[in-house]
């Protein structure tokens, strides 16, 4: 297998800490988009965030999408918007494995606070009204996560998604 694999869904889902060790179990690359962006504008998240707009994150983050060539043998974490802007879905879907990650936003607020990260500047996480946020934002993206050739509830492991990658291969061949 040489195609790519996208992880998709919303932050603190477990793209970047699944990614890594799907990467590593498939001796592929592991790319966090996120990371991209930073390291191409000198500055983080939500520094462009406040400094730039959303709408001019959502273009850098679709150029740094676009970098990525099919069958390079990556493993991708994506922004939790990557797929929901720009046709970001349809260029992940044109090269490479798309998985959501769909985890419930109450197990969410959870994650990020356990992280206690405030890198993500469409959410507060000291505000009382984070989980009707990220609920609101979940909601929103649902539609487009939900078209990913494939869907991972919950917690999982590594092991479990490349099972099910191994059986998508063989049921397509």
């Amino acid at each position: 297998m040489t195609t790519n694999i996208f992880l998709i869904g919303m932050p603190s889902s477990g793209k970047s800490t699944l990614g890594r060790q799907i990467a590593k179990s498939l001796g592929y690359e592991f790319i966090d988009l996120d990371l991209r962006i930073e390291i191409a504008e000198g500055k983080k998240i939500a520094e462009i965030f406040s400094l730039n707009g959303e709408e001019y994150f959502r273009k850098v983050e679709n150029q740094q999408l676009h970098k990525i060539q099919k069958d390079s043998k990556m493993v991708v974490a994506t922004g939790g918007g990557a797929p929901c802007f720009h046709d970001g879905l349809e260029y992940i879907k044109e090269n490479g494995i798309s998985i959501f990650l769909d985890v419930k936003p109450a197990m969410l607020v959870e994650r990020m606070k356990v992280s206690k990260k405030n890198e993500r500047p469409l959410f507060d996480l000291e505000s009382k009204s984070l989980l009707d946020t990220i609920t609101e934002k979940y909601n929103e993206r649902l539609p487009i996560y939900q078209k990913a050739d494939i869907t991972v509830e919950g917690d999982t492991d590594p092991d479990s998604i490349l099972w099910i990658i191994d059986a998508e291969f063989s049921r397509k061949k």
